[in-house]
């Protein structure tokens, strides 16, 4: 690369970059990126550069890689857009290029929203310059593209998207909620083994900002292994309070965010890595459950079924079914998953779901109450009883997790569902009490009911250990009434 002008001079100067980081409030991001690129520091700037990296001087040469763990506010992403500017539009590649190769700064994200923010935040930046945003040649919704060939594209994080570029900058937001949902393979790690040989060639900067979340994942090992004094001089690491990095933040915003919930605030706004979040369950032992290429098991006259329901109201999440049974040693054995993904007509869905449910013999789903009454009607007038499930869905996970660990379940190949359980997290919360969840932005549509059927069947076995009788109700479904439960009536 051929620095036309430094970063120092551009921030200086009111025609390039000197009106998108101005003000006091911006003076520790201004020595970070100064020192990034590999510039000195003045003596004021370098104690905010030591501050927030733990490092007594700046690196003296461009850094391969950056990791901001900042908290939210922190102005992060204003910043990297201001250096992804600086990289795209005063500084000459074209020395190691290769005829018609087309270069890229690279914004990506968990998604494209997410992704597009930077590019709106670099967009910005362009406008705040007389001369740069002449240098702007055309726009579409996720590219800005440049007169000296270079362009700035925004993508989702995927591993298969951003493979055969060349990127003379890679801005990686909100790297640390990075989740796989899908089971494709989509992990953090593979994202940025994909995305390190785009910048082989022209040796750009890796710059990754993001919040913190859990102990673990690629942005706490590069966190743990290079922040501070023995980090890897190339790979520079800071960590910033929200109000460290942008003074004008008020304080009571965060004094409430502690008052609510202070584990999520002290990850949030003071950029603490949490230590109330954990693994639900070993991704192994999940795979381990897992009867590979079986997709689905066709129903047999000689096995009694039970259904989970997880509703849904149709304009967001999922709508979910499992079915299973107890094999002859009790293990739990799914052999149905169905999932209508939003949006969709509920009523349909029920008629879709009671299909398959008839398919199966059965005339009885248990599911939980998010839906109030309407789940009920939706499947009583298609002649099946819905009942609400009495336990909660942190309680169905507490159940299935035996199951998972002892191997006594056996799931379906549903790579989907796989991810979902194995992105369960168990939180504790201030008081002592453990509960388990999905992830911020997650989903466990096909989790829940997996759990929630493992839970129905399990609950039946130490129903018959108590002793009882078979009972029929008004659906003509058989019941298993406890003899504690028979004083009164079963139904």
């Amino acid at each position: 690369m051929r620095v036309q002008v430094s970063l120092r001079e551009a921030l200086n100067d009111p025609a390039l970059l000197g009106n998108a980081l101005s003000g006091d409030s911006w003076a520790t991001w201004r020595a970070l990126l100064i020192a990034m690129m590999g510039e000195p520091l003045t003596d004021v700037e370098r104690a905010l550069f030591t501050a927030v990296t733990g490092r007594e001087c700046e690196p003296l040469q461009r850094v391969e890689e950056f990791l901001g763990v900042i908290g939210r506010r922190g102005g992060k992403d204003r910043s990297a857009s201001v250096l992804a500017t600086y990289l795209a539009a005063l500084v000459d590649w074209s020395h190691i290029l290769a005829p018609g190769e087309r270069p890229i700064v690279l914004c990506i994200g968990p998604d494209e929203r997410q992704a597009k923010i930077t590019l709106r935040y670099i967009e910005g930046v362009f406008g705040t310059s007389p001369i740069l945003a002449g240098m702007v040649t055309n726009k579409t919704a996720d590219t800005i593209e440049l007169g000296n060939g270079i362009a700035i594209e925004s993508r989702a994080s995927n591993f298969r998207r951003i493979r055969g570029v060349t990127a003379v900058a890679v801005i990686a937001t909100e790297a640390a909620f990075w989740f796989d949902e899908t089971g494709s393979g989509n992990s953090d790690t593979e994202i940025l083994n994909a995305i390190r040989p785009a910048l082989a060639t022209t040796g750009g900067p890796l710059i990754i900002i993001t919040s913190p979340y859990r102990r673990r994942g690629e942005v706490w090992n590069i966190f743990k292994d290079h922040f501070g004094s023995d980090g890897d001089p190339q790979i520079l690491v800071a960590q910033g309070a929200s109000n460290i990095l942008n003074p004008t933040l008020p304080q009571k915003v965060i004094d409430r965010a502690m008052a609510r919930d202070m584990a999520s605030a002290q990850a949030e706004y003071y950029a603490q890595f949490r230590s109330d979040l954990a693994d639900y369950v070993a991704r192994e032992a999940v795979e381990d459950c897992v009867d590979g290429g079986v997709r689905e098991r066709p129903p047999r006259g000689d096995v009694s079924y039970a259904a989970f329901i997880d509703p849904s109201g149709g304009s967001n999440d999922s709508m979910t079914l499992a079915i299973g049974h107890l094999d002859d040693k009790d293990h739990v054995v799914i052999d149905v998953l169905r999932e209508i993904t939003a949006p969709f007509d509920p009523e349909s869905a029920v008629g879709e779901f009671v299909t398959v449910l008839r398919n199966y013999g059965i005339r009885k789903v248990v599911g939980d109450r998010y839906s109030g009454a309407w789940a009920s009607q939706a499947f009583e007038k298609r002649a099946i009883r819905y009942e609400h499930s009495d336990r909660s869905k942190s309680d169905l996970y507490v159940d299935l997790l035996p199951r998972l660990n002892a191997r006594t379940i056996a799931l379906l190949d549903h790579s989907r569902a796989v991810a979902q359980i194995c992105g369960l997290e168990r939180r504790t919360a201030r008081g002592g009490r453990d509960s388990i969840d999905h992830g911020p932005g997650g989903h466990d549509d096909l989790a829940n009911v997996i759990a929630g059927v493992s839970s129905t069947l399990g609950a039946g076995i130490s129903r018959q250990m108590g002793g009882g009788m078979w009972i029929t109700d008004r659906w003509g479904v058989p019941t298993f009434v406890p003899v504690d439960d028979m004083r009164g009536g079963p139904f």
